[in-house]
């Protein structure tokens, strides 16, 4: 069982507070806790929001749910939804379902906050 996705690091690039930094495996286990996380963040309303994936070797469907609801709910305010930072095997995830169609992806958070 891998510890909580959503625990912070010490790392100094996220320790800011509009960026998600997620870890290990993102299935219907952990879901749960990382939609708290992004409802958390959420209801600050930021204007730019960075769900950072780097750390992140898989996401089922459970995952991405929680990922399009939570695009849904920023982009319902007006603000900016986007991912950082997918491993490869993550990135073809979203490639087969399509939804690196959808979601605004950048190679990593610091990118997607000046993107």
């Amino acid at each position: 069982m891998t510890k909580d996705p959503a625990s912070s690091s010490t790392s100094p690039r996220q320790s800011r507070s509009n960026v998600l930094p997620l870890k290990g495996e993102i299935d219907l286990h952990v879901s749960p806790s990382v939609t708290a996380s992004l409802n958390e963040m959420i209801n600050k309303k930021p204007e730019r929001m960075v769900v950072d994936l780097s750390d992140v070797s898989y996401i089922d469907s459970a995952g991405l749910a929680a990922l399009i609801e939570a695009m849904q709910k920023v982009e319902g305010y007006g603000g900016k939804f986007m991912l950082a930072g997918l491993q490869e095997t993550v990135r073809s995830i979203f490639e087969i379902s399509r939804l690196d169609q959808v979601f605004q992806i950048f190679p990593d958070a610091d990118a997607a906050l000046a993107g």
